[in-house]
């Protein structure tokens, strides 16, 4: 592959390997975990906001608390700690909050239940009866469920009139006195007081009267750990906090549940939930988790397993346990879904503009009103041709991307309404058709709320390559649309170009291949230690790029496994700034000219630059658009940018990009870091190499860790009930 812009003979490999654990590696949890009890062990601390990255259920102490932007421990440290005040995650937490809400009322609206998997009623009320009827010996079990899913709608008649348009529920502050109450009642048990507005916020309304009476509701307050918790019961309660208190199991088991959405989970197997129960001291983990069923803390599935069983013969099912909000989430999307295919009565010939890349993907969009597009970062190009050829037809269109892109709004500002087509009198997007891209990194909850505010009769169109990692937020929202096979899948022929392209798509299929770079496209630089990693990674950035191939140090970006450690983001970034800008810190840390990342809530880094600061708060330029962060966010939202993690930089591309493989970083590889690392290059990819043998390994043997969902057996349950509806 030639020499290293460097001056390092590519060909050469690294001798060393350090395969200590990955310590610090927050990004290592993003990718979906197990959803069996052993991943209570095997998850990486987080989250980093910015990553969604996994908390581990079952590290019980502060020091595994989620570590905030500036490596502190956030969240309940042991009692005296000073703690900071409520982070940005709680104002996310109360923001999902009213969407679930806005969520369970459009829900009602239907007409009929939506059924998970088989036999199953998404209405928690009628679930509880059920569940407390099982138990009284009233019903069989199969009463758990409904008798039927329910088929999706068919397209109206006649044009429904207009709904008015709600107002959105704000979810309530907490007031002053509540918040003294609440720190009153954390003084008494030990615990730092500086959690009493995230706890205020967390449980509403009397929040000091319900966390007096039950101490373990502190384990909603984000970064709170079960043992804190029953740290925080014992001074409260004293002997009578016992492990097997009904209120220590019921708010572990959503405890649990909440991790597991960390994780990308949105339900989990029974089984597995109670082993979860088991390694906490719940002496009877199956009898408090039919409890917690039977007093609707949490909602019980049921999922057929393989083929349909013959007449007679029992079919196979797992059961799931989940959290209302996401089960709510869940089923609204697949309705939604459903809705789209369904009520689509308005094919046209758009033979004529079907040329080009683009062809078979416009054939289909056509015809259909919903259509998934497979490809790499080439394929783009293809539903670029959809909407230049849906524009002709005089259709209302919009592209929508996860990340700042030409042509497109993000997926964050078009719910909102800060930029795309506005709504229409119904509360419903303006437009005949929506093209989404970089679909892996929809959650359930951003995706449920995208299709509901499509109108009957539009197109959507989820398009993204799958290879890359998956999203932040809870839900595997393209892959269970395209396991569900319950719409037409186009995938593209258009290979991603170059080396860059060759290796990329190798690695795709677990073949970490060598390719020819004769214009150094692609180099290896090995080291032998996390510094020299640092030093070579500054001086590819500051030098060696910038000379090989005149792209600015500006346009490289650096990207590494994760956050922490002496070659993580934050060791990295301070290296860059004093390199490339440096400064004081006098704006928090920041200098005008800095690069950053802005991240207004999990899942989302918007790239950026520091112009200046006031009393206002941070000024930055992301792309053009000014951002002012106030200055009680800055420590929590901004970090510095000249190094991301692969979660970060997921769905965007610069000219030249260095990914940075220290030797404590490879138990935090898998196939789909690698893939996306690897892949954010456009002309230039620099592999600084640490980590021996565990680069291919990791590409050809770790596979993505899969997350319990139910998606697809909604959207298949769906499909088969409207094939057995008569015409």
């Amino acid at each position: 592959m030639g020499e290293s812009p460097a001056g390092t003979d590519t060909a050469a490999r690294p001798t060393h390997s350090d395969a200590t654990a990955p310590g610090a590696s927050e990004d290592a949890g993003d990718t979906a975990q197990e959803p069996a009890a052993e991943a209570a062990h095997d998850a990486p601390d987080g989250p980093e906001a910015e990553d969604g990255t996994a908390q581990d259920p079952a590290a019980e102490t502060a020091d595994d608390a989620p570590e905030g932007e500036d490596g502190t421990a956030q969240g309940a440290a042991e009692p005296g700690a000073a703690q900071p005040a409520v982070s940005e995650a709680a104002a996310e937490l109360a923001a999902q909050k009213v969407e679930r809400e806005r969520i369970a009322r459009r829900k009602a609206e239907r007409q009929g239940p939506v059924d998970a998997g088989a036999k199953l009623s998404g209405k928690a009320a009628d679930l509880l009866a059920a569940v407390r009827a099982v138990e009284s010996g009233e019903k069989p079990s199969p009463v758990y469920f409904d008798e039927a899913p329910t088929a999706p709608r068919r397209a109206p008649e006649a044009p429904a009139a207009p709904r008015p348009v709600r107002p959105a529920a704000q979810a309530p502050a907490p007031t002053a006195a509540g918040i003294d109450g609440v720190r009153a009642v954390l003084a008494r048990g030990g615990a730092p007081e500086a959690l009493a507005v995230a706890a205020a916020t967390a449980l509403g309304e009397d929040a000091a009267e319900r966390l007096a009476h039950d101490p373990w509701r502190l384990l909603a307050v984000a970064g709170v750990r079960p043992t804190q918790a029953d740290g925080f019961a014992r001074a409260l309660l004293g002997p009578d906090a016992g492990p097997g208190d009904e209120r220590r199991a019921a708010a572990l088991v959503g405890w649990l549940l909440e991790q597991a959405a960390l994780k990308g989970h949105t339900a989990l197997e029974a089984p597995a939930l109670e082993a979860a129960l088991a390694q906490y001291g719940v002496p009877d983990p199956a009898e408090s988790l039919e409890q917690a069923i039977g007093e609707g803390t949490v909602l019980v599935f049921q999922e057929p397993l393989g083929p349909p069983a013959a007449e007679g013969e029992e079919q196979p099912v797992r059961v799931l346990v989940g959290l209302e909000g996401y089960a709510l989430a869940e089923e609204s999307l697949a309705d939604g879904l459903a809705r789209l295919a369904n009520t689509f009565t308005d094919p046209a010939d758009w033979e004529k503009a079907a040329t080009g890349p683009g062809a078979e993907l416009i054939r289909a969009v056509s015809g259909h009103g919903l259509v998934t597009h497979t490809g790499g970062e080439a394929a783009r190009a293809e539903p670029l041709a959809l909407l230049a050829a849906a524009r002709d037809q005089g259709l209302r269109v919009c592209l929508a991307a996860h990340t700042p892109a030409h042509g497109a709004v993000t997926v964050a500002d078009l719910l909102s309404g800060a930029a795309g087509p506005g709504r229409d009198a119904d509360g419903q997007f303006a437009v005949d058709l929506l093209v989404v891209l970089d679909a892996p990194q929809l959650d359930v909850e951003t995706a449920a709320a995208l299709v509901e505010s499509l109108p009957d009769g539009a197109r959507l169109v989820l398009s993204g390559d799958p290879g890359v990692l998956g999203s932040a937020g809870p839900g595997r929202v393209f892959g269970d649309v395209l396991a569900a096979r319950s719409c037409p899948q186009l995938v593209s022929r258009t290979p991603d170009p170059g080396p860059i392209g060759e290796l990329v798509s190798g690695i795709g299929v677990g073949e970490l291949n060598q390719v020819d770079a004769p214009g150094k496209e692609v180099v290896i630089v090995p080291v032998r230690d996390a510094g020299e990693a640092v030093h070579r990674a500054v001086q590819l950035v500051a030098e060696s790029v910038p000379r090989a191939f005149g792209i600015p140090a500006d346009a490289v970006q650096v990207i590494t496994p994760g956050h922490g450690g002496p070659a993580g983001t934050r060791a990295l970034n301070a290296a860059l700034k004093e390199r490339l800008n440096p400064g004081p810190g006098r704006f928090g840390g920041f200098d005008p000219g800095d690069r950053v990342v802005h991240v207004p809530s999990p899942g989302r880094a918007v790239p950026a630059r520091v112009v200046s600061a006031d009393a206002q708060g941070l000024h930055l330029d992301a792309g053009g658009a000014r951002i002012v962060v106030p200055k009680e966010q800055v420590e929590s939202q901004v970090r510095h940018g000249w190094a991301v993690t692969a979660h970060q930089a997921v769905g965007a591309r610069w000219p030249a990009a260095v990914v940075v493989l220290p030797g404590d970083a490879a138990q935090a590889l898998s196939r789909d870091w690698v893939y996306t690392a690897f892949g954010r290059a456009e002309r230039h990819l620099s592999v600084v190499h640490g980590v021996d043998q565990a680069l291919p390994r990791a590409v050809a043997e770790v596979l993505p860790k899969p997350r319990t969902t139910r998606l697809t057996g909604l959207l298949r349950a769906l499909v088969a009930a409207a094939q057995d509806q008569p015409e």
